[in-house]
């Protein structure tokens, strides 16, 4: 549940950015502003609108399966980090490092154009673009988790091994858990992470909130007011998922000092 303090602050920023937009429509210049493209009070505006807002949950879609996908992709990748045997350590710096270099738009590209030329498997632009975020986000879930796991103190690993726990069980039951806690809002930016670069789907045909937008700017001519509208949009998704994430870590915390007392 959101706090009388989250909802208040969400109020603040949304009045702070249509403040703005007003602020923009009134400046001076030789610009003329037509705000009733994506006015809720028009006819026009309503239709529009709907039409904005119909890539929602496309994006929304995408980078849920994407975050759900790339977080246990992660883990994967940061546990040979932990290994004894050098080639093991050596495959999981070589995927981080490897895959962090790659900006996201040329690594999309070369997933829908080129991975198929590879494999001979077609992917839809759907497809491509969580496959493509999967990919990106692993190698940055896989640094947050090697810190949340290197941040556990040694007490709890040599509690586990006085209990005969093998090392899945340690890991599951008693490493893992803590660091979930303390990673909880790293994993929080990265979703807003993911939300955002899912806008560049629009660019290999993904219907989502960008590819609406061009759709409609290229249908009316009003970029400034249609990409201020989805800049909107973007605004009130990463505000309820940042709000959302700080609930978890409340909520998390509030659990643990229970079961501590």
């Amino acid at each position: 549940m959101r706090t009388d303090g989250d909802a208040a602050r969400c109020r603040r920023l949304l009045l702070v950015a249509a403040t703005a937009l007003v602020l923009a429509g009134c400046s001076g210049g030789s610009y003329t502003w037509g705000w009733h493209v994506v006015s809720p009070l028009t006819d026009q505006g309503q239709s529009n609108i709907a039409f904005l807002t119909g890539g929602l949950w496309q994006t929304i879609a995408v980078s849920l399966l994407a975050i759900c996908l790339s977080i246990p992709l992660g883990l994967l990748v940061a546990l040979p980090g932990f290994a004894r045997n050098p080639w093991l350590r050596l495959v999981n710096r070589a995927y981080v490092e490897t895959i962090r270099s790659i900006p996201i738009l040329p690594l999309m590209l070369w997933v829908y154009y080129g991975l198929p030329v590879l494999t001979g498997l077609n992917f839809d632009p759907f497809t491509a673009g969580v496959l493509t975020l999967v990919i990106s986000d692993s190698a940055f879930e896989a640094e947050i988790f090697r810190g949340g796991l290197q941040s556990i103190e040694k007490g709890q690993h040599e509690a586990a091994d006085s209990l005969g726990l093998g090392a899945f069980d340690k890991l599951w039951y008693v490493i893992l858990p803590q660091a979930i806690r303390r990673i909880l809002p790293p994993l929080g930016n990265q979703f807003v992470y993911v939300l955002k670069m899912s806008s560049l789907l629009s660019v290999i045909g993904v219907f989502e909130l960008t590819k609406k937008a061009n759709e409609l700017v290229v249908t009316l001519y009003r970029p400034l007011e249609i990409y201020s509208f989805l800049i909107l949009e973007y605004f009130v998704l990463v505000v309820i998922v940042s709000a959302g994430v700080r609930w978890l870590e409340r909520r998390l915390a509030a659990d643990q000092r229970m079961a501590r007392r």
